[in-house]
């Protein structure tokens, strides 16, 4: 029975290599997606580490050489899996880390279009129709310009790498070979749902999916009893971490019911806007921003939330009806609101709006699209060079967008030019001038920043470095003392004494030094500023000593490197 099945899945009058040679388009279309797909990143491929980038574990001097077990320690242990492969294999270089995240991306693009063409098959749409729609699917995945954040983004792997799992557990669900899913699948499966969750944790919307997958094409209900097998391990799964994700719920600052800046409804509300704003984007990618200044709806009348929840409503009502007509266009609108819930309904996040969430529920919004496509009756050539067209524009927004990513000025300008009232684009702004010593100009927005909200420890400190730079000592000093009374830190006290050292106030600037060292005595550059200080005044050895104490907590630390070097120079007997 098995062989008659197979054979009769290939067309009358179709020779019997015609499978090798599909695959073999497969293989080169492959092929031309990815080299298409790295032209299209390419700008961001070269670009250097940006915003929370410059905080993830690898550039920690104490994780960096630590055993394996201490980095998956972490939380979300698969992600620093990969952030630990990519430190052995390049360090500190961009590259390595941008390049392992678009490989990862193309791989979830092809989890996508076998997902894709599955579905579209249990759609009864007939072939070649139903390939070039699958394909639709996938580049659109591949190409949006709202993946740009979430894949030239290293803080963003989160999103690749658990969407990578994410797409491989459904991609062996749908490809099950009867109704029931098999004892080896269902392993396979809750595997890789794991590997999603461990990567991030919005990832639990999976079983969202796979109840609507087997709801829609595997006869409702029943279908979902078949598999019990499946749901019944995630339901366990699911009720053993709900009391520790309740906790982290209820007392994370950035991410919870800890958030004080609006309650849990007014942020459900605010999610009632924000949900037509991604489907804007989907469908008109035009006025991206990396950092959003979308009003929180602290009532329902404000910023029209209220009619926001109406129309999501009509819309949840329409597919919900329209299921068995539209089977194509409810499924693909239900699963991008699923892949949306966690981070779009009523769990509070400091940030209403980012791009990056938009990463899963790209593929279902395609998929959504591809209903009246398939409806189309125009020829295949026609429906062919319209989505060449659609695949075309966007894959060049995506790489004008990849081009803002390329450079941190350029895509802090750009934030500031679209959220001028927000100051953490401006702050970033600023620091990113100063990172690119144009010094004079960083205190500028610096200033502005200053202006738009409070300063607080951390924008001091970054002004205060940006005044040293520009020349401005005094100034410097003072916004140290201003981080100093906001947060009484080693690092604080250091620079102090850096700039004292520079200003040759020798006294002043060992006390800051011994305070830093009282405060922390593993803060490296503390011994770096007292090693310069001892330099400066001709005392080498001393300068020796507090070099080598900093080596020793930090062994990659540059500064110290070059003034051991200094100091072993002046050491060193005249010939």
């Amino acid at each position: 029975m098995a062989r008659k099945r197979r054979k009769a899945e290939v067309p009358a009058g179709q020779p019997p290599a015609a499978r090798p040679r599909r695959r073999w388009v497969y293989a080169l279309a492959g092929v031309v997606a990815l080299w298409l797909l790295v032209e299209i990143y390419g700008p961001a491929l070269r670009g250097p580490f940006l915003f929370d980038d410059l905080y993830l574990p690898f550039t920690d001097p104490g994780l960096q050489n630590a055993p394996l077990r201490y980095w998956l320690g972490h939380i979300r242990p698969v992600l620093m899996l990969s952030y630990w492969i990519n430190y052995r294999l390049a360090e500190m270089e961009p590259y390595s880390y941008h390049l392992f995240s678009l490989l990862a991306h193309f791989v979830a693009g092809i989890f996508v279009f076998v997902i894709a063409r599955k579905i579209l098959e249990w759609a009864e749409i007939a072939a070649p129709r139903r390939e070039i729609l699958a394909g639709f699917v996938a580049l659109t995945f591949l190409w949006h310009p709202l993946q740009t954040e979430s894949v030239a983004y290293i803080a963003g792997r989160s999103e690749v790498l658990s969407g990578l799992f994410y797409l491989a557990a459904l991609a062996l669900f749908v490809a099950r070979r009867s109704p029931a899913v098999a004892w080896p699948a269902v392993f396979g499966v809750l595997l890789l749902y794991g590997a999603a969750v461990l990567s991030k944790e919005h990832a639990a919307s999976l079983a969202a999916v796979l109840l609507l997958t087997d709801w829609f094409w595997n006869s409702g209900w029943q279908g979902i009893r078949r598999n019990w097998r499946l749901y019944l391990p995630i339901l366990v799964a699911a009720a053993a971490a709900a009391r520790f994700v309740w906790g982290v719920l209820a007392t994370s600052d950035s991410a919870g019911f800890g958030i004080r800046e609006f309650t849990w409804w007014q942020y459900f509300l605010t999610q009632c806007r924000a949900l037509w704003l991604y489907l804007r984007l989907f469908l008109f990618p035009y006025g991206q921003n990396l950092d959003y200044d979308f009003p929180i709806s602290r009532t329902p009348l404000e910023h029209g939330a209220l009619w926001g929840l109406l129309g999501l409503v009509a819309l949840l009502a329409l597919a919900l009806v329209a299921r068995k007509r539209y089977r194509l266009a409810a499924y693909g609108f239900l699963c991008a609101l699923a892949t949306l819930a966690p981070t779009s309904s009523f769990v509070p996040i400091l940030d209403p709006v980012a791009e990056r969430r938009m990463y899963l529920a790209i593929p279902w919004l395609a998929l959504a699209a591809a209903e009246p496509l398939a409806r189309w009756r125009t020829s295949v050539p026609r429906l062919t060079a319209l989505l060449c067209v659609w695949l075309a524009v966007i894959g060049a927004l995506t790489w004008k967008r990849n081009y803002v990513w390329s450079d941190p000025i350029a895509l802090w300008q750009d934030t500031v030019t679209k959220s001028p009232r927000k100051q953490r684009p401006r702050f970033q702004l600023a620091f990113a001038y100063y990172h690119a010593g144009r010094c004079a100009e960083a205190l500028s927005h610096f200033e502005h920043a200053a202006r738009l909200g409070p300063a607080d420890y951390r924008l001091l400190v970054d002004w205060a470095l940006a005044a040293d730079c520009a020349g401005r000592s005094e100034e410097a000093l003072e916004k140290l003392r201003a981080a100093a009374a906001l947060e009484n830190t080693a690092h604080v006290h250091a620079l102090m004494g850096m700039v004292y050292g520079k200003q040759n106030h020798r006294e002043e600037a060992l006390r800051e030094l011994d305070t830093a060292a009282r405060l922390d005595p593993n803060f490296d550059m503390t011994y770096v500023y007292r090693g310069n200080v001892y330099l400066a005044a001709g005392d080498a050895r001393a300068a020796l000593a507090e070099y080598q104490r900093a080596l020793q907590l930090n062994p990659r630390n540059p500064a110290a490197r070059e003034g051991l070097r200094q100091a072993e120079a002046a050491l060193r007997p005249a010939p």
